[in-house]
């Protein structure tokens, strides 16, 4: 919050992977640091499909008095805790170590790979924990080898994440503002974090539909693996579904994520917060 009011931000929304943790915190911080928050969740939704096995990103707004509200927190986390967690972490560990431990069919590992090796870096591990994990403690260098072992072509890979049925429950129950996250970024045509392990645009345009189908209301177009002829698509997607546009820098660290290199207008805020339940 320190930051981003030293980048002169107004509002900020807080958009954690998998869980509501650390929102009440962030509101506080908002609160001393003049900054509007806008709390929410990143849920991730899981896909196999013989055109695409992996995960899109579904962005869940809501309002700060819903964090008071003993039922609705209960009920979200008791969905999210499906997707993600100590139970798909182990299973992950297992396959990797099957398919790539030093008696695996494929050995790449010097050694298996453990639970403590993942949950040393966090107690919500994400794929960017598995990689730090097998860099660090495995002392696989290269990037691709790295996605060679977690990334959604690998054969020891299992999507996280809820099934879309579910974010659909959630978005219509809770209720939630829902936006698709960074659609693009899996088209981003340059190196870096921004290049999401995530399918390209005509995989994100064949699923919209369903997206469309489970409530969603917004659609992320700002953001910094987006080209601007991907903006452009996106905005025409926007428009013919009668979608608001977000947008956000995606923040994740202070250098190769960093906070404030993207956003939306101040117009396009007031359509995006008048939209949340």
């Amino acid at each position: 919050m320190k930051q981003a009011k030293k980048q002169g931000l107004k509002a900020l929304g807080i958009t954690d992977h998998d869980t509501l943790k650390g929102l009440s915190k962030a509101l506080k911080a908002g609160a001393d640091s003049q900054i509007e928050i806008i709390p929410g969740v990143e849920v991730s939704i899981r896909f196999k499909r013989p055109y695409f096995t992996g995960t899109l990103h579904l962005l869940c707004y809501f309002s700060r008095e819903r964090l008071a509200d003993e039922a609705f927190v209960r009920k979200f986390e008791s969905i999210l805790s499906q997707g993600r967690g100590e139970g798909l972490v182990r299973s992950r560990i297992a396959r990797i170590n099957r398919i790539f431990g030093p008696q695996g069919e494929s050995p790449l590992l010097k050694r298996e790979l453990l639970f403590q090796d993942i949950a040393d870096y966090s107690a919500n591990a994400t794929r960017r924990h598995f990689a730090l994990a097998l860099a660090e403690k495995m002392d696989l260098k290269d990037k691709e080898t790295i996605n060679s072992v977690i990334g959604n072509d690998s054969p020891a890979y299992l999507p996280s994440g809820i099934e879309l049925d579910q974010a659909a429950a959630i978005i219509e129950e809770l209720p939630v503002a829902a936006v698709l996250a960074h659609p693009a970024a899996g088209s981003f045509p340059g190196e870096g974090h921004y290049k999401e392990v995530l399918p390209p645009l005509d995989v994100v345009e064949k699923i919209l539909p369903e997206f469309i189908k489970a409530g969603i209301v917004g659609l992320e177009v700002y953001y910094p693996g987006h080209t601007p002829e991907h903006r452009q698509i996106l905005k025409t997607w926007a428009a013919d579904h009668t979608l608001f546009v977000t947008g956000g820098s995606d923040c994740h660290d202070a250098t190769e994520r960093p906070l404030g290199a993207s956003g939306i207008s101040k117009s396009d805020f007031k359509l995006f917060k008048a939209a949340i339940p």
